[in-house]
């Protein structure tokens, strides 16, 4: 009895899974926990029961491309990583690293690049946005340095080659430990400018 209900446990939890890969690569919703329990819902199952994890459904949803995006996705996240890679060129000051889905291949439509910029002072970057006439929009963002600590940084978001942008700068230091993904609660994977040509080449 108790090897049934497992199995029913994990077959359930690879069904929310997959529900709320869909439901994040079609509606845009980048909260995963809102995308888990709108999946649960729409599959009848409960919200109490054990939902999947956030790496699970990171999982599905590099599933959910191979299965449905095929060459064009290949095609699209080759773009979104040039477009990285301009940006990068353009902020080269503030040592950038990409992060997020366009790193990672889970990008979709709906998706920004994602970059931590690293200067001791943030206006820096935006005088440097502001030098070359890019019209940006400041935000803030807070991430998690340990498990039990968040910070929150001052970020700017901009439009380059046809693609949006969201540059989150760090203290200078900051390069040597990368904030806790909200995926699988690790240390953030960030890739310096040469891995991102080595992406794209391939």
């Amino acid at each position: 009895m108790g090897k049934k209900s497992t199995n029913e446990n994990d077959r359930a939890r690879k069904m929310v899974a997959q529900e709320a890969a869909r439901i994040i690569v079609n509606q845009g919703i980048r909260d995963y926990r809102a995308a888990k329990m709108k999946a649960a819902e729409r599959l009848g199952l409960s919200t109490r029961g054990s939902l999947p994890r956030n790496s699970e459904i990171e999982c599905a949803i590099e599933e959910h491309h191979k299965l449905f995006g095929g060459d064009s996705h290949v095609n699209f996240l080759r773009s979104m990583r040039e477009s990285a890679l301009a940006a990068m060129e353009l902020l080269s000051l503030f040592t950038p690293r990409l992060v997020g889905p366009v790193l990672s291949g889970t990008a979709d439509e709906n998706s920004a690049v994602n970059l931590h910029v690293f200067a001791d002072d943030a206006e820096a970057v935006a005088l440097q946005l502001n030098s070359m006439d890019i019209p940006y929009r400041p935000y803030e963002r807070r991430l998690k340095s340990r498990r039990d600590h968040s910070d929150t940084f001052a970020g700017f978001e901009f439009r380059h080659a046809m693609a949006a942008i969201q540059a989150t700068v760090f203290p200078i230091d900051g390069i040597r430990q990368a904030p806790l993904s909200p995926i699988d609660g690790r240390p953030m994977e960030r890739a310096d400018m040469t891995r991102v040509k080595g992406l794209i080449e391939v």
